[in-house]
């Protein structure tokens, strides 16, 4: 092979325009004009040593141009209440794009249910709220999917990841019904149906790694060509970005105490400051927070179980103190399955095996909400060991709050509005974790760990000319406090109404000055309260939609948005029925027809619900 002298170039050579740039090439060729062969020799072997010692400190980055593939892409439906779903959904998606495969991601009440019968390989990622409920914005996939109008489906391959809480009866319940309905339409697995608990990354882990092989292998890429390039400048390393995983340390500006004396609930207004987090948030987002169990509850257990605090227990690698598990890393207030199984294996409970048999369902759902792991401890007792415990224990999630506040008002910081979890139960005192945690803590000494829960089902309308109607009975009007700062701060012209409830107005009235303050601002235009323990008879939110269902019905048919947020279970589907009569009264429409003009609304993103 014969080499040509740097003699012999006029010009620079097209890589070293693309390297260097023309004018640092052409620099190059000057300083070499002349050198002989072993000047040449060792100026490269001093440039290869350079190099060398740039590489030690500096990444190699193989970069792949998009594969070729089939032209029918991987379709990823997702449905979410609290954002899990979400994430996991979005991380299967750059899973997949990375393979080289070609995908799309949609949210379950954005997806065109028509092109159900087109789809060659589906991947459905969804939540079940409470017992066996679909997610709201999966509400109208689910009923097409589960209804008289789903396509046959023989040529579709599918998956299901579902995601819930084992401390309800219908565990997954959503995730499990759409599995078996694909399955009947015709459709065949891509692999099987996974159950994630609240601790959902073992499970989902796992389960989105064995569904993208099945997929890689099913979809056969081209394999890419691949230009190893060696970057010329120190790449900065990356600030670390809080999440779930790495949350912020906020410190506590404020721990103020928001129902008046002799209030039979301890409601807290939190102020958290985020400045240097890089965290920003939307109205109507939710802050998770990290909180340690109360340290009382932690001994009461150990003291129970006769077990030492100092034992080491290893779990999922890691190797802890007992007292750290209990404090730090498992749910104490939280019963699941799982562990009362075990409870009943090592006990021999007959009572608690009954509870757990398929009979038992209404019982299991009233211990779940009527017993903490310690009430279950003392009522069945059993010969746990330490290891045993932190086995058979959930681990412990953050819990999530609506931020109670707009940036546009308060800049770098996060306000929460929150009910503390303090009562007696079985002859011994009951705590909230989180709730006692920041219930606790001491302004301007302690801080909290927390991270932003993006909520995009739950927005302020983009067009500020829009009506909104919020309803929100106790903590639940938490987000409608930033509702009302937003729009005042960006100066919305549309009219803004409020519905609150709690059990008395003289101690129980939240936030009662700020909105009358907005009410003389006119950032604010009608209020709506109801005190249901202040009368003889119990006046609830729903009764004020009612008597106001004429100008509420006027409102929403002028293309006002519609906001509930608060207690799942009772609060919420009682409002939909009071809306349901509204609209048949005052809308002239049968009450199946007064169901579908709510789920049109729910369509055009203007009936939103953050319910738990």
């Amino acid at each position: 092979m014969s080499v040509s002298s740097p003699e012999s170039l006029t010009s620079t050579p097209p890589f070293l325009d693309a390297l260097l740039g023309a004018e640092r090439g052409t620099q190059l060729l000057q300083l070499v004009e002349g050198l002989d062969a072993s000047a040449l020799h060792w100026l490269s072997g001093y440039a290869a040593g350079l190099a060398t010692r740039a590489a030690s400190v500096q990444p190699v980055t193989s970069v792949a141009p998009p594969a070729e593939t089939s032209a029918t892409p991987l379709t990823i439906v997702y449905g979410t209440q609290t954002g899990n779903s979400r994430l996991l959904a979005e991380r299967f998606k750059q899973q997949t794009e990375r393979a080289g495969l070609p995908v799309r991601l949609v949210r379950a009440s954005e997806y065109p249910v028509r092109e159900l019968a087109r789809e060659k390989w589906l991947v459905v990622v969804i939540s079940t709220q409470g017992d066996g409920d679909p997610p709201d914005d999966a509400r109208g996939f689910c009923e097409h999917l589960l209804g008289k109008r789903a396509p046959r489906l023989e040529g579709l391959r599918y998956a299901v990841l579902g995601l819930g809480d084992s401390s309800y009866p219908k565990f997954c319940e959503v995730g499990r019904q759409l599995d078996e309905r694909l399955a009947e339409l015709g459709a065949s697995r891509l692999v099987a149906r996974a159950d994630c608990d609240l601790d959902f990354e073992p499970v989902a882990s796992g389960w989105l790694d064995q569904t993208l092989e099945r997929a890689r292998e099913a979809l056969e890429p081209r394999t890419p060509v691949v230009a190893t390039i060696v970057p010329l400048r120190g790449v900065p390393t990356a600030p670390v970005v809080v999440s779930k995983q790495t949350p912020f340390t906020a410190p506590v500006l404020a721990n103020q105490r928001i129902t008046g004396s002799g209030a039979l609930k301890d409601v807290r207004h939190v102020e958290l400051s985020l400045e240097g987090s890089g965290l920003e948030y939307t109205p109507g987002d939710a802050l998770g927070v990290w909180a340690a169990n109360p340290p009382e509850l932690v001994e009461t257990v150990l003291s129970t179980l006769r077990l030492d605090a100092s034992e080491p227990v290893t779990r999922d690698g890691k190797t802890q103190p007992l007292g750290h598990w209990l404090t730090e890393e498992l749910e104490l207030t939280r019963l699941s399955r799982p562990f009362l199984e075990r409870q009943a294996a090592l006990g021999g409970s007959e009572g608690l095996i009954a509870v757990l048999s398929p009979g038992g369902a209404e019982s299991f759902r009233a211990l779940l909400r009527s017993h903490q792991v310690i009430d279950v401890l003392r009522q069945h007792p059993a010969p746990w060991s330490a290891t045993e415990l932190v086995l058979a224990l959930r681990k412990q999630t953050p819990r999530l709050y609506s931020i109670a506040s707009s940036p546009k008002r308060v800049g770098a910081e996060a306000h929460l509005t929150v009910a503390v979890v303090d009562y007696t139960a079985f002859g011994s005192r009951h705590l909230g974790t989180a709730s006692h945690h920041l219930a606790t803590r001491v302004a301007g000494t302690d801080s909290v760990r927390v991270f932003v829960e993006r909520n995009e089902r739950f927005r302020l309308p983009e067009d500020g000319a829009r009506d909104v109607v919020m309803i929100g009975p106790g903590t639940g009007v938490a987000p409608f406090r930033g509702f009302v700062q937003e729009r005042a701060e960006t100066g919305a012209k549309g009219r803004n109404w409020l519905f609150f409830g709690e059990q008395h107005f003289r101690t129980q009235f939240l936030y009662q000055t700020e909105w009358l303050e907005a009410l003389k601002k006119k950032t604010l235009h009608r209020l709506s309260v109801a005190f249901s323990r202040d009368t003889t008879e119990k006046v609830y939110v729903q009764q004020r939609l009612r008597e106001s269902g004429k100008e509420l019905y006027a409102w929403l048919e002028g293309g006002a948005a519609l906001y509930v947020c608060g207690d799942a279970q009772r609060m919420a589907p009682d409002v939909h029925q009071a809306l349901v009569d509204i609209v048949v009264e005052h809308g002239a429409r049968s009450r199946e027809d007064a169901e579908d003009w709510l789920k049109t609304l729910r369509d055009e993103r203007r009936y939103l619900r953050d319910v738990y």
